[in-house]
């Protein structure tokens, strides 16, 4: 592997070799940072943003955001809580909870791809208006006394080893990768974040891939609202404030390009696992909340940072690579020199890599 070669890995791998470092770094500062039950916490603190933050990602992938995905998640626990308990059914409550954010993410897409809005000044205006929504369904209040069997749903755990919000992250990951990698899906949101003028010459409908992506999105923040109802055993119009934060950093230290077109689901975990380890090592040196606070801010300045420099030193090494890869299959010019004196035909054979 040479000096090239290696740039491309370290850029295309930034978010694993951070998290690395970073493991690393609170293990030697504190060596119970790594026994297993920490790691599970870390992990289960961390999986309705890693909900979030994939499709999330899917839709910075085409090119466009949503920055309201924090106020959808509070609706979706405010609508989950109510219907829970109005219908004495936690399942009815988290397919409504899940319902809403249909609603929300259609909202939405049509907004931005039909009506041509910006995205960032809708969804921005979106996460005021969902959580407005959700304080006035409850008039501010929480909603307590969900069914008796949301508690044992809350407490399931695969072979009573993998809790449920650990299961329900790791089914979406697959999903997420397996779509992005071998399905034509994939490619579309790729290429439509990549140069929307071509992908509407490949024939890709980059509005309705776009608008797909709106209320997947949708529908993922309020069912991550959902499994926090599940969580808190109530239903809270504040559940979901700051999420939308916590799943953009995610996004951005786990390498999708800011510009769309460039993405990984492995690196989105990467990049959640990161944000988990962060929080988690800065519990356990006992630093302050409020610190911990800037410190993730912080973070999401360095990685929109880091990605520009990333996308800048990966093309570098790709055009560097595909020089030295042109320059190893093009023939010597003495070749045909050589030839040229030892054979009659010489003229003719000479000629040839100059027309090729």
């Amino acid at each position: 592997m040479n000096v090239t070669q290696l740039k491309i890995l370290l850029a295309k791998n930034g978010a694993i070799v951070a998290l690395i470092l970073l493991v690393i770094v609170f293990t030697m500062l504190n060596p119970r940072f790594v026994q297993p039950g920490n790691l599970i916490t870390i992990v289960l603190s961390m999986a309705e943003v890693g909900i979030i933050a994939i499709p999330l990602a899917y839709l910075v992938m085409s090119g466009s955001i949503d920055l309201s995905v924090g106020s959808v998640a509070s609706l979706g626990s405010v609508v989950c809580g109510m219907v829970a308990t109005g219908s004495g059914s936690i399942w009815l409550g988290i397919l409504a909870g899940t319902a809403a954010g249909v609603v929300t993410g259609l909202v939405t897409g049509i907004l931005v791809e039909h009506l041509r809005l910006n995205p960032l000044v809708v969804t921005l205006g979106l996460l005021n208006v969902w959580a407005g929504l959700a304080l006035f369904l409850t008039n501010g209040r929480t909603i307590t006394g969900l069914p008796a069997d949301s508690r044992a749903v809350a407490g399931f755990a695969l072979f009573g080893v993998v809790p449920l919000p650990m299961l329900l992250l790791l089914i979406v990951t697959v999903a997420a990768w397996w779509v992005l990698n071998y399905r034509p899906f994939g490619r579309q949101l790729l290429a439509a974040g990549g140069n929307q003028r071509a992908a509407f010459l490949m024939g890709i409908n980059v509005r309705s891939v776009r608008l797909r992506l709106f209320v997947l999105t949708g529908v993922a923040a309020a069912f991550a609202g959902a499994l926090m109802t599940l969580k808190l055993q109530a239903g809270s119009p504040t559940t979901g404030q700051g999420l939308e934060f916590s799943a953009l950093t995610v996004v951005l230290l786990g390498g999708v390009a800011v510009a769309g077109g460039a993405g990984r689901i492995s690196g989105v975990i990467a990049g959640l696992l990161f944000v988990g380890v962060l929080r988690n090592g800065l519990v356990i040196l006992g630093v302050s909340q409020f610190l911990q606070t800037m410190i993730v801010g912080l973070t999401l300045v360095v990685a929109i940072s880091l990605d520009e420099t990333l996308q800048r030193v990966l093309k570098s090494a790709w055009n560097s690579l595909a020089k030295q890869r042109t320059a190893q299959k093009t023939p010597e010019p003495q070749d045909a020199d050589t030839d040229a004196s030892t054979d009659t035909d010489a003229p003719a054979d000479a000629a040839a890599p100059a027309r090729s």
